[in-house]
């Protein structure tokens, strides 16, 4: 880092500061690149006015995911009879749960600031705005750079619907501090089904409102129909084709008017879960020449370049493919190609395989079944599997596994791969690379199967 330069002259004049990388957002991908960079000499800066680790560690992935696990249990308690075990499930202490959670995300926050510190980066504490196309203002501070990679993430999306203040999305729903006994999520993505089946394993009674008439719309056409017919098995009321006009509350909770003449009354809880949005608008995006898309997105190309030369960006700000681990891998590699040498170095946003922590989870990866018929046409085969796994063979809680393989090309290239199941959330990391090895049907054929296993029926479809 380079200091001295100054503008405005005598007392108060701001000192600027300069490097060679500012990145704005203290998520893990912005964390990524930066630490990956500095590897490679480059002195480096990290805005953040909040936690470090962004939506993931905070208010997505790490703290979700404990609360999956909890719920599995539940479930698993609510199984264990069958195996002959003494137990019974007596509820979950919310308030317990939550403690040991965010203590675990208070823990993850310190690594990285110690992985920032351990790297030689600057942490700049506050809000950034750009002044220029090279500069930014963080809380009166000046701070320039030969580049800047925006790495702002996103923010949930609360509609213009009288009284939806009175509901909360999914960065409220880790501040709860006990399990509401009535919950309305709207929504049909992945955190609807997630939230939705967490909340009802550990004691709620849970409606899902989906706006058209199925759950999970990109995914594969099976793992809708599977996942909402197993969701039901659970308890959980998934109302299609509805959406809500309209929120009040009196004494008994909270009242939702719904677009097809009905109404829930006295709810506890209201969670929005609708989709989430690029977080640009206070970025002072507009004295830069960036060019934004309509939801507004930094419109970036294969290098994560903007239009603007020395402005980056990547992870959900450019609305690609909003998981963790791809911000984390466009990262390092526009890193490698801006200071390791390696000139041609990008991220591939092809065949990204993700998991969906539902009950039962989901694992996915490549193309569904009606977008390799659209791509291809004929030359597409489609083999699929429906079986009661070995877990619920006996266990009063009945739940089926789904499986489908979408091969193309007379060589049946397997372009899609498609779970739904117990296990689907470990099983599908070496099923993804399978496919992006390019492996053929044939090649799942020949491997000798894991008996007795679901995953075997990946490799066992007539």
């Amino acid at each position: 880092m380079s200091k001295g330069r100054s503008s405005g002259d005598g007392y108060g004049k701001i000192m600027d500061e300069s490097y060679d990388l500012l990145v704005i957002g203290g998520g893990s991908g912005g964390i990524a690149c930066a630490v990956r960079a500095a590897s490679y000499g480059a002195s480096c800066a990290v805005v953040e006015r909040g936690r470090l680790g962004g939506t993931c560690v905070n208010v997505g992935c790490v703290p979700k995911k404990i609360m999956w696990y909890a719920a599995s249990l539940a479930h698993a308690m609510e199984d264990a009879p069958a195996y002959g075990l003494d137990v019974s499930y007596r509820g979950c202490d919310w308030g317990s749960l939550k403690r040991s959670r965010d203590a675990y995300v208070a823990r993850l926050n310190e690594i990285y600031v110690r992985r920032l510190d351990g790297s030689g980066i600057a942490l700049l504490r506050g809000h950034a705005r750009f002044v220029d196309a090279a500069t930014v203002d963080v809380e009166g501070r000046r701070v320039s750079a030969k580049q800047v990679v925006i790495a702002s993430g996103g923010e949930a999306i609360i509609p213009e619907v009288p009284g939806a203040e009175l509901g909360i999305t999914s960065d409220g729903f880790f501040d709860l501090t006990d399990c509401p006994p009535r919950v309305t999520i709207s929504g049909s993505g992945y955190i609807a089904v997630e939230l939705a089946g967490m909340l009802g394993a550990l004691g709620a009674e849970v409606t899902v409102l989906v706006r058209k008439d199925q759950l999970l719309r990109p995914f594969d056409a099976m793992l809708s129909e599977c996942l909402q017919r197993e969701m039901a098995a659970d308890g959980i009321a998934i109302r299609t084709r509805t959406s809500i006009l309209k929120v009040g509350s009196s004494q008994d909770g909270l009242h939702i008017e719904l677009s097809d003449g009905d109404s829930l009354n006295a709810r506890d809880l209201l969670l929005w879960a609708i989709g989430r949005r690029p977080r640009t608008r206070d970025l002072g995006m507009e004295v830069t020449g960036v060019k934004l898309g309509g939801q507004g997105e930094i419109l970036v190309d294969d290098y994560q370049q903007s239009n603007v030369p020395g402005i980056l960006a990547l992870g959900d700000v450019t609305g690609r493919a909003a998981l963790t681990p791809v911000a984390i891998g466009a990262g390092r590699r526009l890193a490698d190609r801006l200071y390791g040498g390696q000139g041609e170095r990008k991220l591939d946003y092809d065949l990204i395989p993700t998991v969906v922590f539902s009950h039962p989870p989901i694992g996915t990866v490549g193309l569904t079944e009606a977008e390799a018929r659209a791509a291809y046409g004929d030359d597409v085969r489609v083999y699929e599997s429906r079986f009661n796994p070995m877990y619920h063979a006996f266990t009063e809680r009945r739940r089926q596994s789904a499986m489908k393989l979408i091969t193309v090309g007379e060589d049946e290239r397997v372009i899609g791969c498609h779970v739904i199941g117990v296990g689907a959330d470990e099983m599908l990391q070496g099923f993804a690379v399978a496919l992006r090895m390019g492996a053929r049907k044939s090649d799942f054929d020949d491997t000798v199967a894991i008996h007795p296993t679901s995953a075997e029926e990946l490799v066992t479809m007539r």
